[in-house]
């Protein structure tokens, strides 16, 4: 990608596998604002607690006809699992290729105890209907990001 994602600009399409055998394609949204999460992986404490958050908060997100999608790496048998095991009611997205991720620039080198590794940077997108990027939020914190989230999405 030769420029960064910034506001304003189209959010990349992806038409990825998603939890119950299903697929998650963004331009399936259009016409609604759509939440985009990026997390590093199920069933890890931080997003745990995101993905529970993203989830008690739904029905303000229905209620504002804002959908939420998380996307992260693992494959779409451990997205059932960890909404099984957390009674989460979000739909989780699977990016085993890292395509999307990429396209997101979501893809990063990050760096724990000294080691470099690739990772996804915890970042969420708000989409307006129009497909276009209307918020970013890079390097989450996770407490309190759901309502801010919520609240940006329905000030669009």
């Amino acid at each position: 990608m030769s420029e960064p994602l910034a506001v304003g600009m189209p959010a990349p399409d992806f038409d990825l596998p998603g939890d119950g055998n299903g697929r998650i394609r963004l331009s399936a949204f259009r016409g609604r604002p759509v939440v985009v999460y990026f997390y590093p992986k199920d069933d890890t404490s931080g997003c745990t607690r995101e993905a529970i958050a993203f989830s008690r908060l739904k029905p303000q997100f229905d209620a504002a006809a804002v959908a939420v999608i998380g996307v992260s790496a693992d494959p779409p048998a451990k997205h059932d699992a960890f909404k099984k095991k957390h009674e989460l009611s979000i739909r989780l997205a699977s990016d085993e290729a890292k395509s999307v991720l990429q396209a997101y620039a979501v893809w990063v080198e990050k760096s724990m105890y000294g080691r470099r590794y690739m990772g996804i940077e915890r970042s969420t997108f708000l989409i307006d209907g129009g497909g276009r990027i209307a918020r970013i939020w890079r390097k989450v914190r996770v407490p309190g990001h759901g309502e801010e989230v919520l609240a940006a999405a329905k000030a669009l």
